[in-house]
């Protein structure tokens, strides 16, 4: 069985690769994927192209997530078709967020029709998590409010996934129907990684350093992911 998970992963990670190089014209230098039902998380380094490059040294980083975003919504369904037939999870929900100080990234693909990822039982604790919990709900109160639930996994030793659940508030909700939801999520996403990425407790609690950090949101579904990711265990 693991030797088919490993494979899997392979093939999954060469399939991701070729998507990637043929849309932004460049692949990553590395990519890692993690499986651990019902999530399938992956991890880009080195990935930035040399026109996003040259936006970045120019301060252009808006223009480089719009357009990374249309391209990720184009890529979506083949990736989930493609997780399907490999691993014959249904993605239903799909995360995605980018380190462009890293020239780094993460997507999170959620198989929904799974038992609750989160439910008590199903994958158990890890050292810190309670305090990771506290300090995920303060950064989230002074952002915007704090969670009405927040769950988080330990996907393997480099990978933590954090999901909080009803986050938004009353001005947040009418932007999004108002159509504001491309300002609102960018927004949010540079007040939150400031927060994450300023963070001094994150080593104290994980007992390990934070190599990246991520956030996204799914508006409709009024919840959020994190993902950290650490430094490697001696």
């Amino acid at each position: 069985m693991e030797t088919n998970d490993k494979q899997i992963q392979a093939e999954l990670t060469s399939h991701i690769g070729r998507l990637l190089r043929d849309a932004f014209g460049k692949g990553p230098q590395s990519i890692f994927v993690s499986i651990n039902r019902p999530f399938v998380i992956i991890y880009l380094r080195n990935f930035l192209s040399p026109t996003e490059k040259i936006l970045l040294k120019q301060d252009q980083v808006y223009a480089i997530q719009t357009t990374r975003d249309l391209l990720m919504k184009s890529l979506f369904p083949e990736m989930k078709a493609y997780i399907l037939l490999l691993t014959g999870m249904n993605i239903q929900e799909f995360y995605y967020d980018w380190g462009l100080h890293n020239q780094s990234g993460v997507m999170v693909g959620i198989d929904s029709e799974e038992d609750h990822p989160f439910s008590t039982n199903v994958h158990g604790t890890y050292a810190g998590q309670e305090e990771l919990h506290q300090e995920i709900d303060l950064i989230s109160h002074n952002v915007e409010k704090k969670p009405e639930k927040t769950y988080s996994y330990k996907i393997n030793e480099r990978t933590i996934l954090v999901m909080r659940i009803g986050i938004l508030i009353s001005i947040e909700k009418e932007l999004i129907r108002i159509g504001q939801e491309e300002t609102l999520k960018l927004a949010k996403r540079n007040l939150e990684k400031g927060h994450l990425h300023r963070n001094n407790r994150f080593q104290k609690i994980l007992h390990a350093g934070v190599v990246d950090a991520f956030v996204d949101w799914d508006f409709h579904l009024d919840k959020s992911i994190i993902v950290l990711i650490l430094h490697p265990s001696p």
